[in-house]
C-alpha cells in the first residue's frame, strides 16, 4: 500500500476556493474537491472536516483578500474620481480577463445562499459593509475637497457604488466584451 499523498492545507484552501468560485457551492461535490486537491475523499474529511468546512475556509480567504484589494483601490494616488474610475475599470478588466468568468465569490455566494445561510450572509455582508464604508469615506473626501458635489449623501452614494460593483461582477459572467461595462463605470463616475 502506497503512502498517502501529502499536501499543503493552505494551498488546498486556495485550490478549493477556485473550484467553489467557478462552480458554486451546490455544484461542487466532495469527490470533485478531492480530485482538484489531488487527495482522497477520506483525506479531505480528515484534513478539513468536509465540504462545508473547506468552503468556509475558502470563502474567508477570499473575503480577507478582497478587503485588502478594496483598500488598495481607494487609497491610492490621484483624485477621488480617478481612484473610483481606476477601481471600477480594474474590476471590469479583471473580470473580463478571467476565462472562466467567475465574477466575485462574495457576490456569487450571496446569490447562491441568500439569507438561507445566516453565517455566509453575515460574512459576505461584512465585506459589503467594509466596501461601503471605504466608498463613503472617499465620497466625503471628495465633497470636502470640492471635487464632488457638496449635496451628495456619502452613505447613499456608497450604497450605489456597492450596487454598481456587485452588478458589474454579475454582468461580467455573461458579457462578451468590455464596452457596456466600461460605459456603466463611466456613467457612474459622471453622476458624482
Amino acid at each position: 500500500m502506497g503512502r498517502p499523498k501529502e499536501f499543503d492545507p493552505e494551498t488546498a484552501v486556495v485550490q478549493a476556493m477556485d473550484l467553489f468560485w467557478r462552480q458554486g457551492y451546490a455544484s461542487t461535490t466532495p469527490q470533485g474537491l478531492a480530485d482538484a486537491l489531488g487527495i482522497g475523499k477520506g483525506s479531505l474529511y480528515n484534513a478539513f472536516g468536509g465540504k462545508r468546512r473547506l468552503f468556509d475556509l475558502a470563502l474567508q480567504r477570499y473575503l480577507d483578500t478582497q478587503k485588502d484589494v478594496v483598500t488598495s483601490w481607494l487609497n491610492g494616488s490621484g483624485t477621488v474620481k480617478e481612484r473610483l474610475r481606476r477601481a471600477l475599470m480594474f474590476l471590469v478588466e479583471t473580470d473580463l480577463a478571467d476565462p472562466g468568468r467567475r465574477g466575485c465569490l462574495a457576490t456569487n455566494s450571496a446569490v447562491e445562499f441568500g439569507i438561507a445561510d445566516a453565517d455566509v450572509a453575515t460574512r459576505v455582508q461584512g465585506l459589503f459593509d467594509h466596501t461601503e464604508r471605504a466608498f463613503a469615506s472617499l465620497i466625503a473626501e471628495g465633497r470636502r475637497s470640492g471635487e464632488l458635489r457638496i449635496d451628495l449623501d456619502d452613505q447613499a452614494v456608497a450604497s450605489m457604488l456597492l450596487n454598481t460593483v456587485t452588478g458589474l461582477h454579475a454582468l461580467a459572467r455573461l458579457e462578451k466584451g468590455p464596452a457596456r461595462m466600461r460605459s456603466i463605470a463611466d456613467a457612474t463616475i459622471a453622476l458624482l
